[in-house]
C-alpha cells in the first residue's frame, strides 16, 4: 500500500487526511486528519441545507488539504494517489471533493482514485482493526442508509437487506426533532435516553418477527410523533423507548439476516454514524456471541463521516491496481452491490 490524501465532503462535514496504507495500527496508519462541521450552519434549519453545506466545502477543503500535508510533514509529492468520495451523496457536497481532488492529482501528476462513500464506511472497520479479515457480515447504518451487507473483498459486496423506507440514522433524527432536541439529533436522543424508561411508551417493532430481513421505521416515527402529540408521556421515557424499540428492530432483522449469510463470516461489523451509539453496539455484541462471532465497530469517531475511512479505502484500491480517469463522475446514488433485487416500498434507498 502507499501514502494516499483522502478527501471527504459529501453531506455535511469536510475533512482531509494522510493514510498511511502500510501501517500496523491505528495510529500509524492516520498520518493526519482534520474534520470541519457544518453543525452551527445547519442548526436553525434542524437538517442539513444542501447549497449551505456546498458553499461551506468550497471555502474551507482548500486550506484544509494544505494544513492536513502541514501536519504530516507531507507534500503533495509525496502523496502515492489522491482519494475523494465520488458518490453518494449531496451531489453539490460531491462534486466540491472530486473536482478538488482531479485537480490536485492533475497538478501533481499523481493517480485519482474514486471511493464510494460506503465503501469507506464498509472497509473503515479494517482500518481500525488490521486483523479484520474478510469475508464479515456488515451491519451500515447512518442518516442516510441501512442495509446489511456480506463483504467478501474490496467491491465485492453481496446486498443481504435494506430499508423499505427510512434508514435508523434519519428516524434518530426525526425523532430528535419531535422531541425538539435539535442538531444533530442522533446523539442528543441518546443521552436523553439514558434518563428515560424503556418500557414507559408502548411503540411498535416494524417488521420484527417477519421472514425477510428489510428494515422499516416509517412506522416507529409516526408512533413517536403520536406519543409526543398525547401529552402523557415525558420526552425522557419518548426517547428511551425509541431507541429500545429501533435497537430491537435491528438485532432482529440482522439475526434473520445472519441466518442467511454465506459460510466462514470472521466477524459482524458495525459502520456508519449510527454505530457510535453505545447502545447499539452492546445490543449487537451479544448477537454476534450468539453466532460465535465477534463484533468489530471503529471507534467513534471514525463512524461518523471522514477522510480517514476515504483514504482507507483508496489505499486498498490503490493497493490492488484500482484508479480512475480525470473525468470520472458524481454521482448522487452508487449502491454497493448494483446487482440486488429492488424491494418492496421505496426501494430507492437501498
Amino acid at each position: 500500500m502507499a501514502l494516499i490524501l483522502g478527501i471527504e465532503s459529501s453531506c455535511d462535514e469536510t475533512a482531509a487526511a494522510v493514510i498511511d496504507g502500510n501501517g500496523t495500527t491505528l495510529a500509524a496508519r492516520i498520518v493526519a486528519q482534520r474534520i470541519a462541521s457544518q453543525d452551527e450552519a445547519h442548526r436553525p434549519y434542524g437538517g442539513v441545507v444542501p447549497e449551505i453545506a456546498a458553499r461551506a466545502h468550497v471555502e474551507v477543503l482548500g486550506p484544509m488539504v494544505a494544513a492536513v500535508l502541514a501536519d504530516a510533514g507531507l507534500t503533495l509529492d509525496d502523496m502515492d494517489a489522491i482519494a475523494a468520495t465520488a458518490g453518494p451523496g449531496l451531489i453539490g457536497g460531491v462534486m466540491v471533493g472530486l473536482v478538488t481532488a482531479k485537480a490536485l492529482a492533475m497538478a501533481a501528476d499523481k493517480p485519482l482514485v474514486a471511493v464510494n462513500h460506503l465503501e469507506g464506511h464498509a472497509l473503515s472497520p479494517r482500518l481500525a482493526d488490521p486483523s479484520l479479515q474478510y469475508p464479515y457480515v456488515l451491519l451500515l447504518v447512518s442518516g442516510g442508509h441501512c442495509q446489511i451487507l456480506e463483504v467478501a473483498g474490496v467491491g465485492l459486496y453481496r446486498r443481504l437487506a435494506t430499508t423499505i423506507d427510512d434508514a435508523l440514522g434519519e428516524a434518530f433524527d426525526k425523532t430528535a426533532k419531535i422531541l425538539g432536541l435539535g442538531y444533530p439529533g442522533g446523539p442528543a436522543v441518546e443521552r436523553l435516553a439514558r434518563e428515560g424508561n424503556p418500557k414507559a411508551v408502548p411503540l411498535p417493532r416494524p417488521l420484527v418477527g417477519s421472514g425477510e430481513p428489510h428494515f422499516s421505521f416509517a412506522g416507529l416515527k409516526s408512533a413517536v410523533m403520536r406519543a409526543k402529540d398525547s401529552g402523557i408521556h415525558a420526552d425522557a421515557d419518548i426517547a428511551a423507548s425509541f431507541q429500545q424499540a429501533a435497537l430491537d428492530c435491528v438485532v432482529d432483522r440482522t439475526r434473520i439476516a445472519l441466518g442467511t449469510a454465506s459460510s466462514g463470516m470472521t466477524a459482524l461489523v458495525v459502520a456508519g454514524g449510527v454505530a457510535a451509539n453505545a447502545a447499539l453496539r452492546g445490543a449487537l455484541e451479544a448477537l454476534a456471541a450468539d453466532h460465535g462471532l465477534r463484533l468489530v465497530a471503529p471507534p467513534p469517531k471514525l463512524c461518523t463521516d471522514n477522510a480517514a475511512m476515504i483514504g482507507w479505502a483508496g489505499a486498498e484500491r490503490f493497493a490492488l491496481g484500482y484508479s480512475d480517469p480525470l473525468d470520472v463522475a458524481a454521482r448522487p446514488r452508487w449502491p454497493l452491490d448494483a446487482n440486488a433485487a429492488p424491494v418492496r416500498g421505496a426501494g430507492v434507498k437501498g
